[in-house]
C-alpha cells in the first residue's frame, strides 16, 4: 500500500516541491494551503496525479484543522510535515519590536504546528513508525546564534524546537518520531533571492533525511544534509 503524506503550506516554494517529490515517489499526498484557488501549479497537478488531494486550510484556524482531521479520521498518515510558516517583519531593530507581528509569527510558527499534531495524532497512530516533522530553522538554534537580531523569527523557531523535543518524549510510546528540520537558506519568497540553495537541492536532502528516520532519531534537529544541529 502506498504511503501517505499530509503537508501544510503546500502552495509554493519548499512545500510545493515536496509535494512533487513525494508524488513522483509513489506516495499519496494530501496538500493543504490557505488559498488553493491561487495555487495554480498545485491544483493543476490534480489532473496529473490521482494520488493528490488538495484542501483549503489556514493552520491558525484550529477549528478548521480539527474539522479536516475529522473528515480524514480513517486515513492513516505515515508522514505529517508542518511546512506552513511566516517570517514576519524584516529589518527591525532592538527597540522597534512589533508586538502584534510577534504574536502573529508565534501563532503560525509555534502554536499551529502543535495544534496540527494534536488534530492528526490519531492518523499517525494508525500506521507503524510514523513521523511528525516541523520545518524549523537554524535561526532557532541558541547554540548556533552568533549574530543576534531577528528576535521575532528566532524566538518562534526556538519555541517550536522546544515543542518538538517535548513531543518526542510524549509520542515515543506511540512509535511516532518527532523531528525539527532546517531546510537551509533557500531561494524562496521567504528566503529571498540571495539564498544559497534552490528548493530542489533542499527538498532532495530533506527527503533523504526523512526516508532514513526511525524512532531512535526522535527529538533531534537535522539540516537538509542530515547533520545534527545544536539546540
Amino acid at each position: 500500500m502506498a504511503k501517505h503524506l499530509l503537508i501544510t503550506g503546500a502552495n509554493r516554494g519548499l512545500g510545493l516541491t515536496m509535494v512533487k517529490h513525494y508524488l513522483n515517489d509513489g506516495w499519496n499526498v494530501t496538500a493543504c494551503c490557505r488559498e488553493p484557488e491561487q495555487a495554480h501549479e498545485l491544483t493543476q497537478m490534480l489532473n496529473q496525479y490521482e494520488t493528490l488531494s488538495v484542501f483549503q486550510l489556514d493552520v491558525t484556524d484550529h477549528g478548521a484543522v480539527q474539522q479536516l482531521a475529522d473528515s480524514l479520521k480513517n486515513d492513516p498518515i505515515d508522514l505529517l510535515i508542518n511546512n506552513a510558516g511566516y517570517y514576519g517583519p524584516k529589518g527591525g531593530y532592538l527597540g522597534q519590536t512589533d508586538a502584534d507581528e510577534w504574536r502573529r509569527v508565534f501563532e503560525i510558527n509555534t502554536i499551529s504546528p502543535l495544534k496540527v499534531l494534536e488534530a492528526f495524532r490519531h492518523n499517525l497512530k494508525q500506521t507503524p513508525s510514523s513521523i511528525f516533522a516541523v520545518l524549523s530553522s537554524k535561526m532557532g538554534s541558541m547554540g548556533d546564534n552568533s549574530s543576534g537580531g531577528a528576535y521575532i523569527y528566532r524566538s518562534s523557531k526556538a519555541a517550536i524546537n522546544a515543542v518538538v523535543k517535548s513531543l518526542s518524549i510524549d509520542l515515543k510510546g506511540e512509535d511516532i518520531t518527532a523531528v525539527a528540520l532546517h531546510p537551509g537558506w533557500v531561494r524562496t519568497e521567504m528566503g529571498g533571492p540571495n539564498g544559497l540553495i534552490d528548493t530542489e537541492e533542499s527538498v532532495t536532502g530533506l527527503k533523504q533525511v526523512l526516508d532514513q528516520l526511525n524512532i531512535e532519531n526522535t527529538g533531534k534537529f537535522f539540516d537538509f544534509n542530515g547533520r545534527e544541529i545544536p539546540w
